[in-house]
């Protein structure tokens, strides 16, 4: 039985947001291929939200696929493995997209590597059962996510190991997995769910066993039926409920989709936990079944390389640390007229020039967009017209903020809660007078962070 827009208690939708162009036929279509193993990996320390973890081997040691090779004793943290077989070299240092400068692990290659339909055997093959209760139990899921290095694999890197656990204090009845992928351009967790929607259904059961949730909801966007079909089929008689949610920007932020499919209202500064609710990413809950069943960490993931800079747009699976000039010239390279490279998608994706930079767990995808996808008129100024306040999901004000920002004007940025901004990207998407917004919000964000430190 089809889950219904009208059997959810939320609408299947949220106040405001945006609809941009969603340009997920560039890569929507082609299955998930496995990149030839690199000669190289250049693996970041602090790939996640939370402290950074310190290298446990030494140059010239021998790593073997899998190897455990950073860690921290942080509660906030995720454990590193070695994607390929090799041997570590001199500690390096790497610059992310984002502009973080951090330590890095650099592993050369050596021996035979695990690629090709091997690789794909390891990562996703094998048994995705349903039948988990009673066999696991909290602590030894809570456990085996810990040991793998879990991290949220929507973007937003959290530990997951800090939410697949059960809270008496503060307890959760309701797990839900995003599918949504509302990003334009992005198609890995599409492919994903159409590919193997078994291990997302035995990731998703064995995280609900380990909360102690009453519901699973795995949510899709209506724009998505191949994805929506899939996961039902592979849900059918476990109790999971597949919610097809508005095709709306942004769907899949884990506040305005707890709106959305169980109308509850995370407080601002709040956590989903705060109003009995989990959210985790599909590739996520794939990854927790991975490494609960068949105890193997997070070495790998999907990545999509897509836009009309791009030869031939294609959705990876991919060694974290590898390197994104690897990705694009897996794909054909750039087009004689792309003209901008982003990690992730053109609503919350950073720009960046440097292609030797290594992609990390975070890494959702890459999007080249051309010279034309660029074109726009140039910045005017604000005439208070109120439209970013109109999209604007978080029921803000982004011009206000933006304007503290650009001032460094700490008071009000604080006054008006500038660490709420979600930095979707519906302002500056909407706005006649072409001011960046979220950017100005951003950099704001640096300003108060840093203030407070001093």
């Amino acid at each position: 039985m089809a889950y219904k827009l009208d059997e959810l208690v939320g609408s299947g939708t949220f106040p405001r947001g945006v609809h941009p162009p969603e340009r997920k036929d560039f890569s929507a279509g082609m299955p998930i291929e496995v990149m030839p193993s690199p000669g190289e990996v250049l693996i970041p320390l602090q790939q996640h939200i939370g402290a950074p973890c310190e290298s446990i081997v030494k140059p010239r040691q021998e790593v073997a696929y899998g190897e455990l090779i950073g860690k921290s004793e942080a509660f906030v943290s995720a454990k590193l493995h070695a994607p390929i077989a090799g041997i570590v070299q001199k500690m390096a240092v790497t610059t992310l997209p984002n502009g973080r400068h951090l330590s890095a692990i650099h592993i050369k290659a050596n021996g035979e590597q695990l690629e090709g339909k091997k690789l794909w055997q390891d990562v996703f093959g094998g048994d995705w059962p349903k039948d988990v209760d009673g066999k696991y139990d909290s602590a030894k899921v809570t456990r085996a996510i810990n040991e793998a290095g879990i991290v949220g694999l929507g973007g937003a890197a959290f530990p997951t190991h800090i939410k697949i656990v059960n809270n008496e204090k503060k307890p959760v009845d309701t797990l839900l997995v995003n599918g949504c992928e509302c990003e334009p351009y992005l198609t890995s967790d599409d492919r994903l769910m159409q590919e193997v929607p078994s291990a997302i259904v035995s990731g998703a059961l064995l995280s609900g066993l380990s909360i102690g949730v009453k519901d699973i909801i795995i949510n899709v966007e209506e724009n998505k039926p191949e994805a929506v079909a899939a996961m039902r089929g592979a849900a059918a008689g476990t109790g999971i409920k597949i919610a097809v949610l508005k095709t709306k920007y942004p769907q899949g932020s884990e506040k305005h989709m707890v709106k959305a499919v169980v109308n509850r209202t995370i407080p601002l500064g709040g956590l989903p936990s705060d109003v009995g609710v989990a959210v985790s990413n599909v590739g996520t809950m794939a990854a927790v079944a991975r490494a609960v069943l068949h105890g193997k960490p997070l070495t790998h993931r999907i990545i999509c390389v897509t836009g009309a800079g791009i030869l031939n747009p294609k959705n990876l699976l991919a060694p974290i640390g590898i390197r994104y000039k690897e990705l694009i010239d897996y794909c054909g390279g750039l087009t004689s007229d792309a003209a901008r490279v982003l990690s992730g998608g053109p609503m919350m994706g950073f720009a960046f020039t440097d292609l030797d930079m290594p992609v990390t767990k975070g890494t959702s995808g890459v999007t080249i967009l051309t010279r034309e996808d660029l074109s726009r008129e140039a910045e005017t100024v604000c005439v208070r017209c109120g439209t970013c306040v109109d999209v604007c999901p978080m029921h803000m004000v982004p011009a206000r903020l933006a304007l503290a920002a650009r001032h460094e004007n700490i008071a009000m940025m604080e006054r008006y809660n500038i660490m709420g901004c979600v930095e979707c990207g519906c302002c500056a998407y909407s706005c006649p007078a072409n001011i960046p917004l979220v950017q100005t919000i951003r950099v704001g964000k640096a300003i108060l962070a840093g203030s407070r430190k001093k």
